[in-house]
């Protein structure tokens, strides 16, 4: 009897037989989500892929990549000089699957760097093809279109995105919660750039035109400083001082290890960087082109067409993982998003116009602030309890719908 006391022992020591972990898994497609905080794996380990393995790797990592070959359909376009809209159209497309590509060399990148770069590369990229697109209208001057883009990108991502989100989750499920502390950070902040954008508008509503064009750009550079350093805050606030109330966004994606190296994820973001920046050179220079032949205003193409091309991934992320019940990821890609398009991508191409000498300002006008702030005013009301549901994204999208028919028959603006 007494020799038998030591089976216990013997047993407990097989069960713990390690377990070979699944690195060869297919990585969900809510990876993509900007400013994820997940956990940071170490693949030191791991067997080096060889470098048809990466590109199979990174064409099979989404389905928007059978896109991919508009890309040189797009740039012949322009060479060749077709038509607005065929130039158009055809780069519109092409930038879709760049931009799900930008996001996921990103967050491939992010992995390897761990938590803290990672977040903050996450931050400074997860908006790259809407600065690009704005760099690009900004250069020719072409300022209406970039108010339009920024102001699209906020709306486009509150209301529409959000609401599909609210939708496509509320079918599945009777009603679903968040982390609502995180949500009301966001949201907030969305009001603060709301109201930077409600002062000019006043400013110029309530004084005489002497002087005024010069007074207001000085206003919009203070208050872009004033921005940027608000957003490097947030940045501060999120990533270190109170990241735990950020923790469970990403506490499901723990297992998620990158699965290119370090080298190819560079390459892939720089080489896709500058593609991005070709397609876009073309489709901005097709703008005025296809707002003739169309006969539709090129604030209308700037706030409704053009933030499809930069938030086409985001789109589909937030909708995938809201029919999974994780609201909190289709959350943080909506209103995080929009608020950073918000405080950093707006007041950045105020920066960009002063320095390149393109009076941008924050003076959109009084139509277009108004309908920003209907948008965020409904959609902090709709957060504020911390649950959606589908009724409430029914809400969103009507509310995008009637902005849309509102700016497709507004007239064009005289200007600023």
């Amino acid at each position: 009897m007494a020799e038998q006391s030591s089976l216990p022992i013997t047993i407990e020591i097989d069960d713990e037989i390690p377990h070979t972990p699944d690195t060869n898994s297919a990585r969900p497609l809510q990876r993509t989500l900007p400013g994820n905080n997940g956990v940071i794996h170490n693949t030191s380990n791991e067997e080096q892929l060889s470098i048809l393995e990466c590109l199979k790797v990174i064409l099979l990592s989404n389905t928007l990549n059978v896109l991919l070959f508009f890309i040189p359909l797009g740039i012949v376009a322009a060479k060749l000089h077709w038509s607005p809209v065929a130039i158009f159209i055809l780069n519109f497309i092409a930038i879709i699957p760049l931009a799900n590509l930008l996001a996921y060399a990103t967050e491939e990148i992010s992995m390897r760097l761990g938590e803290q770069l990672g977040a903050l590369l996450n931050a400074s990229f997860g908006n790259a093809v809407e600065l690009i697109l704005s760099i690009t209208a900004l250069k020719k001057g072409q300022i209406e279109v970039v108010q339009a883009s920024v102001l699209g990108s906020v709306l486009s991502n509150l209301l529409l995105v959000l609401g599909f989100c609210f939708v496509c989750g509320g079918i599945k499920y009777p009603s679903q919660k968040f982390n609502q502390t995180a949500a009301q950070t966001s949201a907030s902040l969305l009001a603060l750039s709301c109201m930077s954008l409600l002062i000019p508008t006043a400013f110029v509503a309530t004084t005489d035109k002497i002087d005024q064009s010069t007074n207001i750009k000085y206003l919009s550079y203070g208050t872009s400083i004033v921005l940027l350093v608000v957003y490097v805050l947030y940045l501060l606030f999120q990533l270190k001082t109170h990241s735990h109330l950020y923790e469970s966004v990403g506490e499901h994606e723990s297992e998620e290890v990158p699965l290119i190296p370090l080298w190819m994820g560079m390459v892939l973001l720089l080489s896709v960087t500058v593609v991005v920046a070709f397609c876009a050179e073309s489709l901005v220079g097709s703008i005025e082109g296809l707002s003739e032949s169309w006969n539709i205003s090129p604030t209308f193409i700037g706030l409704i067409l053009l933030p499809i091309v930069g938030n086409a991934a985001e789109h589909v992320t937030a909708v995938s993982v809201a029919m999974k019940n994780k609201m909190n990821l289709a959350i943080g890609v909506a209103i995080g998003s929009s608020m950073q398009i918000a405080l950093f991508v707006t007041p950045l191409m105020v920066i960009i116009g002063w320095i390149i000498q393109q009076p941008m300002t924050l003076f959109f006008n009084t139509f277009e602030t108004c309908i920003l702030f209907v948008a965020v005013l409904i959609v902090n009301y709709l957060i504020q309890d911390g649950e959606s549901n589908w009724l409430e994204g029914v809400m969103l999208l009507s509310t995008y719908i009637i902005i849309a028919i509102a700016f497709y028959y507004y007239p064009v603006p005289t200007g600023n």
